[in-house]
């Protein structure tokens, strides 16, 4: 008996219908005009916030002048105002935070990438990113009630014995200029320390075998290999850490002493821009009051802006210094 053969007749194709199919040129075009919307709508955003600050901040540029940026006189009562202090105590906190969490984030980096046994990486790395997301206000509990009384009796004892005058003098309640570089230190630590993992990951294999094949030891590897090739990610890396200290309030309002003077002692009260509007916005009752917080609040991001830009800057400069190396 013969087996049926069933043909399968392939379905007729049809031209595109007119009208319903959309042009691949016009959702290109639509698509690129959407995400430029997207991207402008950051920029505008930016320059709305900084010509409110402008406008609300002009009445306290217009009174006290270029003296409001280095006078130190902070006195709502009389309404005689100077950003002074606040500038130098956002800049000095930040720079101390820094200096400790830069060189404790790479070296964290390089353990867990490079001289960590693999079963330790991911939990090593999952405690150093969870301290990201601890709120700062209770990192500022923890700094007052448990870093701050540690700092001024063990540690602070010790500075002022050993290393003295002029950045650690008596006397120190242990709310300070340095407890607050210490706490910004930790809580930029994650960042740095994850950002600098991913890049020493993305750095190919081949330049660690290469250096192994000339005879480098373990460490030249990591540093000329690994480090070396990995500059602009790192130093991008700090620049988002220097950021957010920047920025930073509650825990900085609750450890930094908040007192509006200038002063080398490191072991002082300090005060910051970020802290000192949060503190007193709401008690503001003059006019004038309230524009110099504003002219504050303008002049944060007068200078997270120039240090960012400096940042890129620095970040471009090593990149291409590096390509030129390689070349």
């Amino acid at each position: 008996m013969e087996r049926s053969a069933i043909v399968h007749e392939a379905p007729q194709r049809t031209g595109p219908q007119k009208g319903l199919a959309v042009p691949s040129f016009v959702a290109d075009a639509a698509f690129r005009a959407t995400t430029a919307v997207f991207a402008g709508s950051v920029v505008v955003l930016a320059l709305v916030v900084a010509w409110q600050l402008w406008l609300s901040g002009r009445p306290a540029f217009a009174e006290f002048g270029w003296n409001f940026l280095v006078s130190s006189d902070w006195d709502p009562v009389n309404d005689q105002f100077g950003a002074w202090p606040f500038i130098y105590g956002t800049l000095a906190s930040s720079a101390i935070a820094l200096l400790i969490a830069t060189p404790l984030g790479l070296g964290i980096a390089i353990f867990l990438t490079e001289l960590s046994p693999q079963r330790l990486r991911a939990p090593v790395a999952f405690a150093v990113e969870i301290l990201a997301s601890i709120p700062s206000v209770v990192y500022g509990l923890w700094g007052i009630f448990a870093l701050a009384p540690l700092l001024r009796e063990k540690v602070y004892p010790f500075f002022i014995e050993h290393l003295g005058k002029p950045f650690f003098t008596t006397p120190s309640t242990g709310l300070s200029l340095l407890t607050a570089g210490i706490i910004l230190a930790i809580m930029i630590l994650p960042t740095i320390t994850a950002i600098t993992r991913e890049v020493f990951l993305a750095v190919p294999e081949s330049l660690r075998e290469s250096a192994r094949a000339l005879g480098a030891t373990r460490w030249e590897t990591i540093l000329l290999a690994v480090v070396r090739s990995a500059r602009p990610g790192v130093v991008g890396a700090v620049v988002l850490g220097l950021g957010r200290a920047l920025g930073e309030t509650m825990a900085v309002t609750m450890v930094i002493g908040n007192r509006p003077e200038v002063s080398l002692n490191f072991l002082g009260p300090s005060h910051s821009m970020a802290a000192v509007i949060a503190n007193e916005f709401t008690e503001a009752v003059s006019d004038i009051h309230l524009s110099a917080l504003s002219a504050v609040g303008l002049l944060l991001m007068g200078v997270t802006l120039v240090l960012n830009v400096a940042a890129q800057l620095l970040v471009w400069w090593t990149s291409h210094r590096l390509k030129g190396a390689r070349a």
